[in-house]
């Protein structure tokens, strides 16, 4: 091998380790908002969840309803997050994993499964489709649209 080839191959590791890790930082800071607001609702911390959120941000529910119609509910973010910080007895718990996410500029989706515990109890699980945007204040999340349902449901280890 002559020198040349051996100063390319180490050029496009550099690169190569370089781009992995900026976007390694990029995807960890996209996520930041997503662990901000379940970490949030775990401890029942509104200005926490509220923190997570872009002003404008929309929630959404899609379902299947009992006539077999799909349906889309949108819930009222103020109304959740006051709900959040509003004591209750049981812990919100939503676990989260196999995060795919999607990055371009300002503009990131994050799916990934869940399944959400009332306390120790099994509630729903389904899928959670987040769309998140780079604002002056970091990265904060625009809407979320899951899907809900009750069997076949990971538990948590």
């Amino acid at each position: 091998m002559n020198f040349k080839t051996i100063l390319i191959t180490l050029a496009l590791f550099i690169v190569a380790n370089f781009t992995l890790s900026a976007q390694s930082e990029t995807e960890e800071a996209v996520l930041a908002p997503i662990h901000k607001l379940f970490d949030g609702m775990r401890a029942g911390d509104s200005s926490m969840v509220r923190a997570a959120f872009h002003p404008t941000a929309r929630l959404q529910t899609t379902f299947t309803d009992k006539e077999g119609k799909p349906q889309i509910q949108t819930a009222d973010l103020e109304k959740f997050i006051t709900n959040i910080g509003t004591p209750h007895e049981q812990v919100y718990d939503e676990q989260i994993w196999g995060y795919e996410v999607m990055i371009e500029d300002n503009l990131a989706t994050v799916w990934t499964p869940y399944t959400f515990y009332l306390g120790e109890r099994m509630s729903h699980c389904g899928v959670n489709a987040f769309q998140v945007a780079k604002t002056e204040d970091g990265w904060k999340i625009l809407q979320i649209t899951d899907t809900r349902k009750k069997e076949n449901c990971q538990e948590k280890e």
